[in-house]
């Protein structure tokens, strides 16, 4: 097949990597998930005989997630039902949340008019949240168009109202919501019936720090801790050699990342002399160099990065802690190198690099002369804090895509502001948007008994403080379910009293 990448070089090797891998699943004599789909699909359609046999066999096809189906699912379906087939679709049209991994929501929505006598059966009563959650959601999704329609009720009580915190900065947001999940433990819950929900990987940072100050256990569900995270794990390596060059375990994770020419035999050379000499790889690396004795293309790309660590060596002399980690991004490339990965993925992990420089920023050193050691100190023993043992009590942190199909009896849903949720990215494309509100209406309904939602009126974000209104997703929420929270007051003033700036609505 032509694959237009207009010149594109990520584009271009991408597709040769496609195109290599195609032939090696040929020449195995294998396929993949997708490729059995568009095989058979392609079979039925040369075969009509074949196709009525399958047609046959399989009278009542039943599919759950409707709502998550791709192109490929729904054009097989819809072969395979024929005209005359049997199908149940069952799934949500507001909880279609992974568009972009392919998942079409239009699937659901044309349903009715592709499969010929549907009956729409609504599952509206709900047995999870209580009415306040439930209206909150309903008005929230109520603003999508296109919409099945659907309205979610209980016979349960009304329940407490949603309590929404107005933080200062990230630092403020994530104190509430350690203090309150400290005061839900000693009251009824345990930490495992507690979750906080973001938008972003990112933001689990400051959640994590707090936690860990705090002494909570706590699990990333479906995701690692901060510290953990590859592209985190690369720039931090990059700052211990900036540190200390004899960091063996540092330099072999970044002297071929990004990609500089410097492949796996020289390294297994490197390491070899290494063990002979009883030194350190940086030093029996640049013994090499001097000797001459790699090939002159290894050699110039060693002398390279020799050159990149030591230059942010001196950058760390003169530097400050968040000028360093903002300059260790640019000089090694490894911000564009992870803004490459498409997607989600790859927007994640610049979110998380930027996220670095914030920790950086807000770090507070015994001493400053000290403060990048200080720093690799504690982000060895925060990537060192394990994540809570499955048996262990312990709260619940995760992204809201990794939320969806659970349930807690406490949910904190962070970061509900403009420009983070929704996503920056989102807000220009109204197809985005509405599936940020998907997003949205998929993070309230998580709640069983109590939802709070908080956001930062300052973030530190992409390196730039930013001041924040409350998301547009709130603002749709009605006023009788919602109170807000004042640290400082006995008594909490509904929302209605919260002052939107008049460029606030969209």
């Amino acid at each position: 097949a032509h694959v237009d990448h207009h010149n594109d070089p990520h584009e271009k090797v991408l597709l040769q990597m496609y195109l290599a891998y195609e032939q090696a699943c040929q020449r195995a004599g294998q396929v993949d998930f997708a490729e059995l789909l568009l095989r058979s699909h392609e079979l039925w359609l040369q075969q009509p005989a074949l196709l009525q046999h399958y047609q046959q066999r399989f009278g009542h096809i039943l599919v759950d997630e409707f709502q998550d189906t791709n192109t490929i699912q729904y054009a097989w379906l819809r072969v395979l039902v024929g005209n005359s087939g049997s199908i149940t679709a069952v799934g949500d049209d507001d909880q279609s949340i992974y568009g972009w991994r392919g998942a079409r929501i239009e699937n659901i929505q044309n349903f009715e008019r592709d499969f010929a006598q549907t009956r729409l059966v609504k599952l509206e009563q709900n047995y999870r949240s209580t009415s306040t959650i439930l209206d909150a959601a309903n008005a929230v999704i109520a603003n999508n168009s296109g919409r099945l329609g659907k309205n979610l009720w209980t016979e349960g009580s009304a329940g407490e109202p949603i309590s929404l915190y107005a933080g200062f900065n990230e630092q403020d947001e994530a104190r509430f919501i350690v203090d309150r999940i400290g005061e839900h433990f000693a009251g009824q819950n345990l930490y495992a019936e507690q979750a906080v929900l973001y938008r972003s990987n990112a933001q689990s940072r400051v959640l994590e720090e707090e936690l860990i100050r705090a002494g909570i256990p706590y699990r990333i569900y479906g995701g690692q801790r901060f510290y953990d995270r590859l592209e985190i794990k690369n720039a931090v390596a990059y700052l211990r050699l900036a540190q200390y060059r004899q960091d063996d375990a540092a330099l072999e994770r970044v002297i071929n990342t990004p990609t500089r020419g410097i492949g796996g035999k020289t390294v297994a050379a490197i390491r070899d002399r290494a063990r002979r000499d009883n030194c350190a790889l940086w030093d029996a690396a640049t013994n090499m160099v001097s000797e001459q004795s790699l090939t002159a293309r290894a050699s110039k790309a060693l002398q390279n990065f020799f050159n990149l660590v030591d230059d942010l060596g001196s950058a760390a002399s003169s530097m400050s802690l968040p000028e360093l980690a903002e300059h260790t991004l640019d000089a090694s490339d490894l911000a564009a190198f992870h803004g490459k990965e498409s997607g989600e993925k790859g927007r994640a992990r610049v979110e998380n690099l930027q996220e670095l420089i914030n920790a950086a920023r807000q770090f507070e050193p015994e001493q400053e002369q000290q403060a990048l050691r200080e720093f690799l100190d504690t982000a060895a023993l925060d990537a060192g804090e394990q994540q809570a043992d499955a048996h262990v009590d312990a709260v619940q942190l995760m992204t809201l895509h990794s939320a969806k199909g659970l349930e807690f009896p406490v949910v904190y849903l962070a970061g509900v502001e403009e420009n983070l949720f929704p996503h920056r990215m989102s807000v220009e494309d109204p197809e985005q948007l509405q599936e940020e509100r998907r997003l949205c209406y998929v993070g309230i309904t998580r709640a069983k008994q109590k939802l709070y939602l908080s956001y930062a009126e300052t973030r530190r974000w992409y390196g730039q403080e930013s001041f924040n209104a409350v998301s547009r997703f709130v603002r749709e929420i009605p006023n009788d379910c919602i109170e807000e929270v004042r640290i400082n007051a006995s008594v909490s003033r509904p929302l209605n009293g919260l002052q939107f700036g008049q460029n606030d609505s969209g």
